[in-house]
């Protein structure tokens, strides 16, 4: 046989391996991206999670110099979205920006349903926002401090009741962890949106909520809501005007914020992870964007992957301990 033939035979029988072994070539690698890039949002369109994403799209249209689209995969409390980018081609072309509850909370909540293991399955790429929530009350009750709040709980036993988006959420756990730092009894109401939780407490079926600044801006604004305290573990620029909850007597330790982060399927070459580790990062960084995310109620905190998993394996212990101090379980 022709031994340039047999050559080239071989080059594409090496390829076709290496490809089939589900680990792209190395000249696959230094050319990613090379198709569109598809951004899993694990929730509704019109969230938090989702207005972020879709800012972040824009910048890296223009780095990246391909179509970089978000696609919605709600349902399971994010876990169907996340599945779906594990199983995805580890190609850096498909990924997940997930909350903290798909990754460092419902492994705690979801045991015996989870179909993944983030720490397995997923390689995290970086941190986009750290988003504290905003403790927020009804303005006829007559409280003005988290200290004042705990009283009025302390006085009236059982019947002061705080709304969140779901069990074992981070707005959710933000009460366990208001409940068990104080010793004071709250009653958890979970709701489906921030938009309900928020015109509850307006309307006093609700005494407060923990609720993302963003979307609680619009109702502090116009006095439906008083803002009393952040979640964050110290004043955030956000809203520095505001105090943090641990600035009361008694929660000094008391700090819990729900992040987005991105992340690909576990075999994404590193080369490709590394890529998007610097594409992400610098957009984090452009001022606009910066700005937007801000206006948002998020905070930008790009990080190299090594910050980012020691970031993800501290938070997820924060949360364990909150959920099984509450035994919290998808039933409560």
């Amino acid at each position: 046989m022709n031994t340039r033939r047999l050559l080239g035979r071989t080059l594409v029988g090496v390829a076709a391996s290496v490809c089939a072994a589900g680990s792209a070539p190395s000249w696959a690698q230094d050319a990613w991206p090379t198709k569109p890039i598809t951004l899993v949002v694990p929730f509704s369109a019109g969230g938090g999670v989702d207005v972020m994403t879709r800012l972040l799209a824009d910048k890296l249209r223009v780095s990246l110099k391909q179509p970089v689209n978000v696609e919605n995969r709600a349902g399971g409390s994010g876990m169907i979205g996340a599945v779906s980018v594990v199983r995805a081609p580890a190609d850096g072309h498909t990924l997940l920006m997930a909350s903290a509850g798909e990754i460092a909370i419902n492994p705690h909540v979801f045991k015996a349903k989870m179909q993944y293991q983030p720490e397995k399955d997923l390689a995290p790429i970086t941190l986009m926002v750290k988003v504290p929530n905003v403790l927020v009350v009804n303005p006829q009750l007559p409280v003005k401090t988290v200290a004042e709040l705990l009283a009025h709980a302390k006085a009236h036993p059982g019947k002061v009741s705080y709304g969140s988006s779901g069990v074992g959420n981070p707005q959710h756990l933000a009460g366990e962890l208001l409940e068990q730092l104080s010793g004071v009894g709250l009653t958890h109401i979970p709701y489906r949106g921030a938009s309900n939780q928020l015109t509850d407490t307006a309307g006093g079926n609700l005494d407060f909520t923990f609720v993302s600044l963003g979307g609680a801006r619009p109702f502090i604004k116009d006095g439906r809501v008083r803002a009393v305290a952040m979640s964050s573990p110290a004043r955030t620029p956000l809203a520095p005007e505001l105090p943090a909850i641990a600035e009361t007597k008694g929660l000094e330790g008391y700090a819990l914020e729900n992040w987005f982060g991105l992340y690909a399927p576990a075999a994404t070459p590193a080369a490709v992870q590394a890529k998007l580790n610097a594409a992400v990062n610098a957009a984090l960084k452009e001022p606009d964007l910066a700005k937007r995310l801000q206006e948002l109620g998020g905070d930008p905190a790009p990080m190299t992957q090594d910050a980012f998993r020691a970031f993800i394996k501290a938070e997820s212990a924060r949360f364990a301990k909150i959920v099984e101090a509450a035994r919290i379980t998808p039933d409560n």
